[in-house]
C-alpha cells in the first residue's frame, strides 16, 4: 500500500507539474520581477530620474488636481516614498464626462506634471503575473487553477521524495543526465520549500473572493460593495450634493492622521466628490511598515475637516486574509528581506524549470537515431526552450523596447507589450524549428547578450547610466543596471556550459549512465 501510494504521488507530481509547468514558470518569473515593480517602473521612465521630494507633497498634489479636475468623482494621490520619489495622481470623472480617467506623474518640487514616456513599467509584469494580460477575469481564473495545481505538485513532491532533506545535501552534476537534473530539482525544491508553500497558498488567498464568491453572494445578496464596506476594505463614494464647496487644507489632516497612527506615515490620499459639499477625504497609511496588507484608514469631512470615521481594526477573518495577502506581496520588507523574497522566488522559478527539463531528459529516446522523437516529446522540448529561455528574452525585449521606441509614439505603452509578445513568439517558433540542443544554446546566448548589453543601451539613450548613478550612490537605478549585467553573465555562463557538455544532457562531463533499475530507484525517492 505504501509503495503504491508513493508511486501514485510520484505520478501526480510528474503530470501535474508538466501540464501547467510552462504557465507556472511564467507566473513565477514575472512574480519574481514584481518584487521590484516600483524600481522597474522608475527605470522605465528616465524622465522621472533626479526628481526631488517636497515635504508638502500632498498639498502640491491637491493644488495640481484642483486645476486639472476641480469637480470629479474621485481623486487619488499615491505619495512619494523611499522607493519612488514621484507623486502619482489619478482622476475619475462621472460617466459622460470625458476624459473618464486621467493619470499624471507629478514632480512635487515644482508642482508640475512630468512628461514621462508612456509605459506600463513594472506594472505590466506585475499584472501579467496574475492575469496573463487577458481580458476580464479569465486570466485570473486560469492562474488560480494553475496555482492550485502547483500546491498539489508541492505536496505530492514532498510525499514522493521520502529522503527529501537528505537530498538537499546531494548534488551530482557530473553524473548521467537524469540523475543530475533530479538532484538539481530536489535541491532547489527543498532550498526554499517553506517559501514555495507560502507564496503559492497566499497567492490563492489574494483572489479568494473571485474564486469563491458564494458566501458573499449568499450573505449580502450579491452586494459586494456592502461586503467590502463592512470588512473595512473600501469606502463607498457618496452621491454629489450639487452644491459647490471649497476643500479643506490637507496638511492638518495628514498631521492628525499621523498622530492617531503613532507616527505612521500616510501613503495614499483619496478624495471623493472634490469641490462638492459632500466631499470626503480618506487617508490611508503606508503598507511598508506592517506585514498585514491592512492599511489603517481615517475619513474626514472634505469641507469642514471634521473627523467622520476611523478604520483601524478589521474583523478577525478579514485580518487573517490581510496578513496572508501581505505575506504574498512582501511590501513590508526592508531591502534585505525583499532581496531574500526575490532570491527565494527565483529558486522556485528554477525548480519549475528543472522539473520540466527533467521530464524531457527522462523520456528522451535511449539511443540517438534509434527512433524519431514523437510529436508530444518534440512539443515538450520546444515549449521548454521557448518558455525557460524565451520568456527571459521577451522580458529583455520589453526593456529594449522601452529605450528604443520613439518617446512620442502613439500607443507607445502597448507597443512595448507588442515587443514582449513578439519576442516570445519568435523564441517559441525558433525552438520548434531548431534541434533542442541548438535552440537551447542559441536562445541562452541571445538572452545573455540582450541583458548584458542593456546597461550599454541605457548609456547611449539616457543620462541615468552607471557612470552617473554609481558616483551618486543611486542604488535603485544603478542596482537595476548591475542586475541586468549579472543576469546577462549568468545566462552566458549557462550557454557556455551547455555548449561544452556531452549530448546526453548531463550538467557536466558524461559518464556511463546507470542501469534502468538504478535510475528507477532514484526517481522514486
Amino acid at each position: 500500500m505504501k509503495g503504491r501510494f508513493r508511486q501514485s504521488m510520484a505520478w501526480l507530481h510528474t503530470w501535474s507539474g508538466l501540464v501547467v509547468g510552462w504557465l507556472l514558470f511564467a507566473i513565477f518569473l514575472t512574480g519574481t520581477a514584481s518584487f521590484y515593480r516600483q524600481e522597474i517602473s522608475l527605470w522605465m521612465r528616465p524622465e522621472l530620474h533626479g526628481s526631488a521630494v517636497a515635504s508638502d507633497a500632498a498639498a502640491v498634489a491637491f493644488a495640481r488636481l484642483s486645476t486639472l479636475a476641480p469637480q470629479a468623482r474621485r481623486w487619488l494621490i499615491d505619495l512619494p516614498d523611499g522607493r519612488d520619489p514621484i507623486a502619482h495622481i489619478y482622476v475619475w470623472r462621472d460617466a459622460g464626462k470625458a476624459p473618464g480617467f486621467q493619470r499624471e506623474a507629478l514632480d512635487t518640487a515644482t508642482g508640475q506634471p512630468i512628461a514621462a514616456r508612456a509605459t506600463y513599467g513594472g506594472d505590466f509584469l506585475y499584472y501579467f503575473h496574475f492575469d496573463l494580460n487577458m481580458p476580464s477575469i479569465w486570466g485570473r481564473l486560469i492562474v488560480g487553477v494553475a496555482a492550485s495545481i502547483m500546491l498539489v505538485a508541492i505536496i505530492s513532491g514532498v510525499i514522493t521524495h521520502r529522503r527529501i532533506f537528505k537530498d538537499f545535501f546531494t548534488f551530482r552534476p557530473r553524473r548521467a543526465a537524469q540523475r543530475s537534473w533530479l538532484d538539481a530539482h530536489n535541491l532547489l525544491g527543498v532550498l526554499a520549500l517553506p517559501f514555495h508553500v507560502m507564496i503559492t497558498y497566499t497567492g490563492l488567498i489574494t483572489l479568494m473572493f473571485l474564486y469563491m464568491p458564494w458566501g458573499i453572494d449568499a450573505a449580502y445578496k450579491g452586494d459586494k460593495t456592502a461586503f467590502m464596506t463592512e470588512a473595512s476594505l473600501s469606502t463607498p463614494i457618496p452621491d454629489a450634493a450639487g452644491i459647490p464647496a471649497r476643500l479643506t487644507p490637507i496638511e492638518p489632516l495628514i498631521r492628525e492622521a499621523s498622530r492617531r497612527w503613532d507616527g505612521r506615515g500616510v501613503g495614499r490620499v483619496d478624495v471623493y466628490r472634490p469641490g462638492d459639499a459632500k466631499a470626503l477625504i480618506e487617508l490611508t497609511s503606508s503598507d511598508a511598515e506592517h506585514i498585514a496588507h491592512h492599511r489603517k484608514k481615517i475619513v474626514f469631512d472634505g469641507v469642514t475637516g471634521a473627523l467622520i470615521a476611523e478604520k483601524n481594526h478589521m474583523p478577525p477573518a478579514a485580518k487573517t486574509r490581510a496578513i496572508l495577502y501581505g505575506l504574498h506581496l512582501g511590501r513590508f520588507a526592508d531591502p534585505a528581506l525583499r532581496l531574500l523574497y526575490f532570491l527565494s522566488s527565483l529558486v522556485g522559478t528554477a525548480m519549475i524549470a528543472t522539473g520540466l527539463v527533467l521530464w524531457a531528459v527522462k523520456h528522451k529516446p535511449k539511443r540517438e537515431g534509434a527512433e524519431r522523437p514523437g510529436f508530444g516529446y518534440r512539443l515538450v522540448e520546444a515549449l521548454n526552450v521557448g518558455t525557460i529561455a524565451g520568456l527571459p528574452i521577451a522580458i529583455a525585449a520589453l526593456f529594449w523596447g522601452n529605450r528604443l521606441l520613439p518617446v512620442d509614439l502613439a500607443g507607445r505603452a502597448d507597443w512595448e507589450v507588442v515587443c514582449f509578445f513578439a519576442a516570445w513568439i519568435l523564441a517559441l517558433l525558433h525552438a520548434a524549428l531548431r534541434t533542442a540542443r541548438n535552440a537551447w544554446t542559441e536562445q541562452l546566448w541571445a538572452a545573455a547578450i540582450l541583458y548584458a548589453t542593456l546597461p550599454i543601451l541605457n548609456l547611449l539613450t539616457t543620462e541615468s547610466h552607471l557612470g552617473m548613478t554609481l558616483p551618486k550612490a543611486d542604488w535603485v537605478l544603478a542596482g537595476f543596471d548591475l542586475t541586468m549585467l549579472l543576469v546577462g553573465l549568468l545566462f552566458g555562463w549557462i550557454a557556455w556550459s551547455m555548449a561544452g557538455r556531452k549530448p546526453d544532457g548531463a550538467l557536466g562531463p558524461c559518464v556511463r549512465a546507470p542501469s534502468s533499475k538504478t535510475v528507477t530507484k532514484g526517481v522514486g525517492r
